[in-house]
């Protein structure tokens, strides 16, 4: 049974700043204490709220799970309902991931295995796309980044786009069809930034450069734009990093307004639901690509029956930041990500 919960807070600053608004990120490490050992985890917030997430565990799950299983799953269901009433995601599901990956880590090293033997590795790899928060850098600075992209190998990477004038987003996204050649393939994300009319305009000005997918043009929890957009749009649509339950998944996928999903297993509250989650998209014949975190996520996406690709924004995991104490669970070379098979999780943070 659990006997004990601790966190700490870390703010790292981002070498690469995501903007003006985004210059570092945040993770809440959690230890949780048992019977049977300790299990490390921790929740992750680039900008909003980490003080209300270290909250949340300290104040409202500590108390409840202390005397309670160590067995996630079981727990997981238990302590949703207990937070329901603040909120069915978004800070609840953020903060109920930091126990729900401490006790997948225990669980995982009691038997002295990978998370992802635990779970069950179905892929011996996974491809890496790159990928940058790069709005805001000059048209050079866009180009470079995705030189030193393709120089790494990568087949695949993604951008954002949403200036203000979309000729200017034109000129963006075919400087970079430029740099990647016919072959490889190119993403765009928007990050809410239009409304659905706007994103039709884009739309049909953008497709020509041969997109793999369009991410998030439209506020997230628009479903009945979405819906509109799917309808019309020649591009598949992408989605899901600020969507945090099942059933708002589940929405979508029935909706038909949605070609990927891209759950975050922090936001949606851990291993628990994100397992969930895909098993859903597979029933829907709909692709799932892990949304950032590539030291968690890329070890989730070699137990996935359909293979996956996985999100590593430039400079910005938990390696590169430099929050790890020893060496990263996950190993990345030509785009191609394997695992080192470190027991639990494979990583503490400093």
């Amino acid at each position: 049974m659990i006997t004990g919960l601790e966190t700490r807070l870390l703010t790292v600053p981002l070498p690469r700043p995501w903007g003006a608004d985004a210059p570092e990120n945040h993770i809440i490490t959690t230890a949780v204490h048992t019977d049977a050992g300790t299990g490390f985890g921790f929740a992750w917030t680039p900008t909003i709220g980490p003080q209300a997430v270290k909250a949340l565990l300290d104040h409202d799950i500590a108390g409840f799970v202390i005397g309670r299983t160590v067995e996630p799953e079981v727990l997981w269901d238990l302590l949703w309902k207990r937070l329901h009433e603040a909120g069915s995601g978004g800070l609840t599901t953020i903060a109920m991931a930091g126990l729900d990956l401490a006790l997948w880590d225990l669980k995982a090293r009691q038997a002295n295995v990978s998370i992802a033997n635990l779970l069950g590795k179905r892929q011996d790899s996974v491809t890496v796309y790159g990928s940058g928060v790069n709005l805001h850098y000059s048209l050079e600075e866009l180009v470079a980044q995705v030189r030193r992209w393709t120089a790494a190998g990568n087949n695949a990477v993604k951008i954002k786009v949403g200036k203000a004038d979309l000729a200017e987003d034109v000129d963006r996204v075919a400087a970079v069809r430029e740099v990647l050649g016919p072959h490889r393939r190119l993403m765009i994300d928007a990050n809410q930034r239009w409304d659905l009319p706007a994103t039709i305009r884009a739309v049909d000005v953008l497709s020509q450069f041969g997109l793999e997918w369009l991410e998030e043009p439209i506020r997230a929890d628009d479903l009945w734009a979405y819906r509109q957009l799917r309808k019309h749009s020649p591009v598949p649509i992408a989605l899901g990093e600020n969507v945090h339950t099942i059933y708002r998944f589940r929405d979508f996928i029935a909706a038909e307004a949605v070609d990927i999903i891209q759950p975050n297993i922090v936001r949606v509250g851990g291993i628990t639901p994100f397992r969930r989650i895909v098993e859903l998209a597979r029933a829907h014949s709909v692709r799932v690509a892990p949304h950032l975190l590539p030291e968690l996520s890329g070890q989730l996406a070699l137990t996935m029956a359909e293979p996956a690709w996985v999100e590593d924004v430039e400079d910005a995991s938990f390696a590169h930041l430099g929050l790890l104490a020893g060496q990263s669970p996950v190993s990345v070379t030509d785009s191609v990500l394997t695992e080192t098979g470190e027991p639990g999780l494979g990583f503490r943070f400093r």
